[in-house]
């Protein structure tokens, strides 16, 4: 008995050792890897100006900011901050032709008439017959809606393209922005319109980062008597949901000041060579872009339980299957199928079915997208962009309305480009001709880069922009169609 007490003991002994060295083993390889990781990280391209100028002209929720007017006038103070501590730090520096903060590059602003950065009011000739807000999506810049407001301006609409707070100026405003200063922000473009457009229907378009600002505004609205409620919401590319390792990349954010290393606030530090669009993006960006789809997801849940969400007004939204930013059943599930039945409507583009794409994709979309236009129980009408057959560049549109068995189909007179596989993300705002984004050949009287058109070939590893954002597609070519939609949503 005794000898079995000993070898019990002996069999314990050794299993606390063999548990403790895994866990030194454990702790040991995860320390290791942390260090390659934060290495890895830290041995990217050097910080710029552009990264880590103070801004402090930024507008804030809590900048005592009470008026759209005094949002403008906080906004010019800002741009003459950026010209200090950015482009007057750039000037004596060597330049390269493509940085956007060095003055005369391919890529300066000034090239473009007016600075589409900053936010841009668009009066209509007559009397306003509505008030439209327009938000951009995250990192970008009012540019994004310009030609999207353009015919709505045109049609008697009194516009707004807002300058959400830390965009438009230099990365390093992404570094501290919170999602609260965008909705507030928001709220004070909403009061503007209301006021230059009374008793007209106001609508909101928002593309990405602003269709959550968007749907976010429209839900407050219905519990704050204080803000104008929104006639019309149009969605592009939203975000309504997105996954929850972008709150993780906070962590990396906090190793990065325990350690000094102020790389570590970066998920990419890249050449800026967009005008329009920052290529560097903060870890606080995808952060706040989380916190905005949860409280998002917070109130929908709670109008829902509520029985509120009637009172939403109609959503038109427009979604590529294929998106690396968001995705189409983020945008069902969050949204879509929490609607109750009503004049809600998704327009889904299919990829090219013609190039014969689907040897070589990463997981095919069809399944997913002929499953939901079977659903019979859709509380909304959800309209599919797709070839009118696998033989055909031609496209149509095949479209589910609640409560009705059959689906209809309605050729557009539009196609496939040949060489063009699926939209994406950055693709829906822009017009096949649009002169910076766009793919078609067009006058440069001001001789900057067309980003639509770069497609070259060469060897890898040679250009300062990789291969994969030449070859991301940057323009729409149904944007005529998603256009017309808009114009009929909006009633004009």
């Amino acid at each position: 008995m005794a000898k079995r007490r000993r070898l019990t003991r002996a069999a314990i002994g050794t299993l606390r050792r063999v548990v403790r060295a895994l866990m030194y083993g454990a702790v040991g390889g995860a320390i290791v890897l942390i260090v390659v990781f934060v290495r890895y990280l830290d041995a990217r391209p050097d910080l710029a100006a552009w990264h880590g100028a103070n801004l402090d002209e930024e507008f804030r929720a809590d900048a005592g900011v009470e008026s759209f007017q005094e949002y403008l006038a906080l906004e010019e103070r800002l741009f003459q901050q950026l010209e200090r501590l950015v482009y007057d730090e750039t000037a004596a520096t060597p330049g390269t032709v493509i940085d956007r903060y060095h003055r005369g590059s391919l890529a300066d602003p000034r090239r473009w008439s007016p600075d589409w950065n900053r936010t841009f009011e668009w009066k209509p000739d007559g009397e306003a017959t509505a008030g439209v807000l327009l938000l951009h999506g995250m990192s970008d810049a009012p540019y994004s809606l310009r030609s999207v407001g353009e015919p709505l301006r045109a049609a008697g609409a009194h516009v707004i393209g807002l300058r959400v707070p830390g965009h438009g100026t230099a990365p390093v405003g992404l570094v501290h922005v919170e999602w609260e200063d965008m909705a507030a922000a928001v709220e004070l473009a909403m009061l503007r319109l209301a006021a230059q457009a009374p008793g007209r229907p106001l609508f909101i378009v928002g593309y990405s980062n602003g269709g959550a600002l968007a749907v976010h505004y429209a839900l407050v609205a219905l519990e704050d008597e204080k803000l104008p409620p929104v006639q019309g919401l149009v969605l592009m590319s939203p975000e309504i949901g997105i996954t929850g390792l972008a709150a993780l990349a906070v962590w990396q954010e906090r190793l990065g000041h325990l350690l000094g290393l102020e790389k570590l606030a970066w998920n990419s530090i890249l050449p800026e060579y967009d005008p329009y669009k920052y290529q560097s993006f903060a870890l606080n960006a995808g952060k706040q872009a989380y916190r905005l789809t949860t409280a998002v997801q917070s109130r929908i849940a709670k109008l829902g339980a509520a029985g509120e969400l009637e009172k939403l007004a109609p959503v038109l939204a427009f979604q590529s299957v294929v998106d690396a930013t968001v995705s189409a059943p983020a945008l069902v599930q969050g949204l879509f199928d929490r609607l109750p039945v009503g004049t809600h409507e998704l327009v889904l583009f299919d990829i090219n079915r013609f190039t014969e794409i689907e040897a070589i994709l990463d997981g095919d979309p069809r399944e997913e997208m002929l499953g939901l236009l079977r659903r019979s129980d859709l509380p909304f009408a959800l309209t599919l962009l797709t070839n009118a057959d696998e033989n055909s560049l031609r496209v149509v549109l095949r479209t589910r309305r609640p409560g009705v068995e059959e689906i209809g189909q309605l050729s557009l007179g539009l196609s496939w480009p040949s060489d063009v596989y699926s939209l994406s993300h950055v693709a829906l705002p822009f017009p096949p001709n649009d002169p910076l984004y766009g793919g078609l050949q067009v006058d440069h009287r001001a001789e900057g880069l067309q980003i639509g058109k770069l497609a070259l070939r060469g060897e890898r590893g040679v250009l300062r922009i990789s291969a994969a954002d030449m070859l991301r597609l940057r323009w729409n070519p149904f944007h005529s169609y998603m256009e017309q939609r808009l114009i009929e949503f909006t009633g004009f």
